[in-house]
């Protein structure tokens, strides 16, 4: 089985904190997209597994292009490849791209996900953080989406924000939880150098909060969400009994998937390759890639790196089978002072991080690496 990834790096206004690879040049859209589908022919040999699970479309904001040229890239996928299993296609939006007239156009498509960009339901935080539409807009959005049939929605918020008090947190996750959604992405907000928010920090116009409230505002979201029905399956994200995000669970899984499209990623087992991040260039039919080729213990390194980062954690008889007793011993002997600390679990022949430690994830995860 194996993926398929098309990314969609426009937006019509740069959020403060997003460090993905976007432009804000909407004259190039056209021609993106027209060598999407000429990508998609060039590389769809890239995977050595034909069948599909999954498609997404990604960005940047995937929801500025019309659902007939969505429809367009989906049909073109079917002529590639065998979509007969493709139970998801999902497409990332921003509330505010969901009028009246983009849902009605969207409902005659294959879409039957779509993940929607809200990160807060509070007006004050949106300004801070440069979003384009409302907390309003947002419900609406949702409330569109659910009329023209759409049954999986997933939404994304964002908390570790200072300055706003608990109050914007926790009044976001009530209404995110009254729009009875069937999976939230939760993200602490990170600072990156290249954004208008790392700007701010450097001139000491904003300082972000601290660990200590990092862990209460992760654990405020775990709480909350957990206590509305929702399953902490991974660092971020939640879903509803047997509605987790089957493609971003494929890319946990080690999953074969091809990304089309500039800045756009694909993994085919033994090989990494990406597209360079260049909307003028790909424009333009210039498509140039960089790519590495995975080693023993690069396969273990990313095997033990998604693993950990969800509920179902590191399967003890699949690392022996597959990277060796060594490594297993390498596991067993570092685990030890982490099941001490309460800060991972063990059951079986399974070693896991509880959902409540998550947020310590990345310290519990470089220890095993090799």
């Amino acid at each position: 089985m194996a993926t398929l990834y098309f990314h969609i790096p426009f937006c019509k206004r740069i959020c403060s904190y997003c460090d993905f690879y976007k432009v804000g040049a909407m004259e190039l859209l056209p021609k993106v997209i027209e060598n999407l589908h000429h990508e998609l022919d060039e590389r769809s040999t890239y995977l050595s597994e034909r069948k599909l699970t999954s498609i997404y479309f990604g960005g940047g904001t995937p929801s500025l292009v019309h659902p007939i040229e969505i429809e367009r890239l989906i049909n073109h996928a079917r002529e590639r490849f065998d979509c007969s299993e493709v139970k998801e296609i999902t497409l990332e939006a921003n509330p505010d791209d969901i009028n009246e007239e983009y849902a009605v156009a969207l409902a005659q498509t294959s879409v039957n996900r779509v993940s929607l960009g809200i990160q807060s339901f509070d007006d004050r935080v949106l300004q801070f953080m440069n979003r384009r539409h409302t907390g309003t807009e947002a419900e609406e959005a949702v409330k569109r989406l659910r009329a023209i049939g759409i049954e999986n929605i997933s939404i994304d918020i964002i908390f570790g924000i200072a300055g706003f008090g608990d109050s914007h947190l926790s009044e976001s996750l009530q209404r995110a939880i009254s729009l009875d959604v069937e999976h939230i992405s939760a993200y602490h907000l990170t600072v990156e150098e290249r954004t208008r928010l790392g700007v701010l920090v450097r001139k000491g116009e904003y300082t972000p909060i601290s660990d200590e409230e990092s862990e209460r505002e992760f654990l405020m979201v775990h709480d909350a969400l957990c206590d509305a029905g929702y399953d902490h399956y991974e660092v971020s994200n939640f879903a509803k009994p047997n509605l987790k995000a089957r493609h971003n669970s494929a890319y946990w899984q080690g999953v074969e998937y091809l990304g089309i499209g500039p800045g756009a990623h694909s993994f085919s087992g033994n090989n990494r390759t990406w597209c360079t991040s260049s909307a003028k260039e790909y424009s333009e039919g210039e498509y140039m890639y960089e790519s590495e080729e995975l080693s023993p213990v690069d396969h273990y390194n990313e095997y033990v790196m998604t693993s950990l980062r969800t509920s179902q954690g590191i399967d003890l008889e699949y690392v022996e089978r597959h990277f060796g007793k060594a490594r297993l011993e390498h596991i067993e002997r570092n685990a030890s002072t982490w099941i001490e600390a309460q800060c991972l679990m063990r059951h079986a022949n399974r070693l896991f991080i509880p959902s409540t430690r998550f947020l310590v994830s990345d310290s519990i995860i470089e220890s095993f690496f090799v």
